[in-house]
């Protein structure tokens, strides 16, 4: 049995005749960016997470940069976020001309650890940005309390995070600013490249506006500085197509979550999920500190496996231009060389599910040498 990480094949096959009738139409009509698929795809993701206002451009990293500057934040300024993140978080806060700081990640949940918020907050913070990571809400509270009482702005990087909730609220609701990457292999991905912004602050969406249109507020008109952050409209045709069936996608990657649950064994931890946290599993992330021989074990079994991601931020080379010095984020440290991500799409079955479960058993039970990157080294048994 082969069981890659991801297919999107499944998923496009499903919905092959109605994406191609859309992107067929955009086509005829000859209006390629900021028309009525575009238009029609803010309103509707607004309602979906439940703002006023949704901004379509050009990828998630151009999402959160346009919205850190739509909030003010530049040279000077200092954004408390997290290492464990893709890169483009931290290169958007770079890119505004800001300073990304740190904090360490919650060993359960692998989120903003909020606890240590507040002692990085001084003269120069202006915003707090969570990420909420592999599609788990990050504990919303606390920031929130926190920006309150400092003046600051809270931007989510909601990126892998469609649909999550916390205490009831969709991400990218309770911030200044929501942001989403609608890269293909996210829960919700286009054909391409994509992201929206998402904010009930009026004035911060009307920069955002300007901001991913070259600044302008009317054609030839430039009030600001802006880029070229535009959501291209056959992109938006295809995440129209989607974006209803975004709720019975979610559902399905929960309960293949619950069967990885229910039949994993105990060799690897398994994700958490709190009361008052609905993941959306765009991965299922388990921890073992033999991971890199699991990995290579399931992929001589046919199985397809990530990690996400293996080098935090603050230990990157490119780190060492806009910030370096010597501190450590001891829990992010050691999350990173034991995180492995199991395959999980809404097309996956049961038995794919248990044929994994079954074959890490099978590692844990197994006395023979696994291959990693050209040498053998031990099993769990060795």
């Amino acid at each position: 049995m082969r069981i890659p990480l991801v297919d999107l094949k499944s998923q496009y096959q499903d919905i092959k005749e109605e994406v191609l009738s859309e992107i067929g139409q955009a086509l005829d009509g000859m209006q390629l960016f900021l028309g009525k698929n575009v238009q029609t795809l803010e309103s509707d993701f607004a309602a979906f997470c439940g703002v006023e206002s949704a901004i379509g451009v050009s990828s998630g990293t151009d999402a959160l940069h346009i919205a850190i500057r739509a909030c003010g934040i530049g040279p000077g300024d200092e954004v408390i976020t997290v290492s464990h993140t893709f890169i483009a978080t931290i290169e958007a806060i770079i890119l505004a001309g800001a300073k990304p700081v740190f904090v360490d990640i919650d060993p359960q949940t692998y989120n903003m650890d909020t606890c240590q918020v507040e002692r990085m907050i001084n003269s120069k913070t202006r915003a707090i940005l969570p990420v909420h990571l592999y599609g788990y809400p990050s504990d919303m509270d606390p920031i929130l309390e926190l920006a309150r009482t400092y003046k600051l702005k809270v931007i989510e990087d909601a990126c892998q995070a469609h649909g999550a909730e916390y205490k009831g609220c969709r991400t990218g609701s309770m911030g200044d600013a929501g942001c989403f990457s609608f890269y293909f292999t996210k829960n919700l991905g286009a054909y391409g490249e994509g992201g929206i912004i998402t904010t009930s602050d009026p004035d911060i969406a009307e920069r955002c506006r300007m901001l991913r249109d070259h600044g302008q507020n009317s054609k030839y008109h430039h009030s600001m500085m802006g880029i070229n952050g535009r959501l291209d409209e056959i992109q938006a045709a295809v995440l129209r197509v989607k974006l209803p069936h975004l709720e019975d996608w979610i559902e399905k990657r929960r309960n293949l979550a619950q069967a990885y649950n229910a039949s994993l064994p105990a060799l690897v931890e398994k994700p958490q999920e709190t009361p008052w946290a609905k993941h959306v599993y765009h991965l299922y992330v388990v921890r073992t500190p033999e991971r890199d021989q699991l990995r290579a074990w399931l992929e001589n079994k046919g199985i397809g496996a990530g990690m996400h991601y293996p080098i935090p931020v603050h230990m990157q080379e490119a780190w060492r231009e806009y910030g370096g010095g010597d501190f450590s984020l001891p829990v992010t440290e050691k999350i990173t060389k034991e995180i492995i991500s199991l395959p999980i799409y809404p097309e996956m079955t049961n038995e794919e599910v248990d044929y994994i479960c079954d074959c890490i058993r099978e590692f844990g039970e197994s006395g023979r040498s696994v291959a990693v990157e050209g040498q053998a080294i031990p099993s769990a048994k060795d």
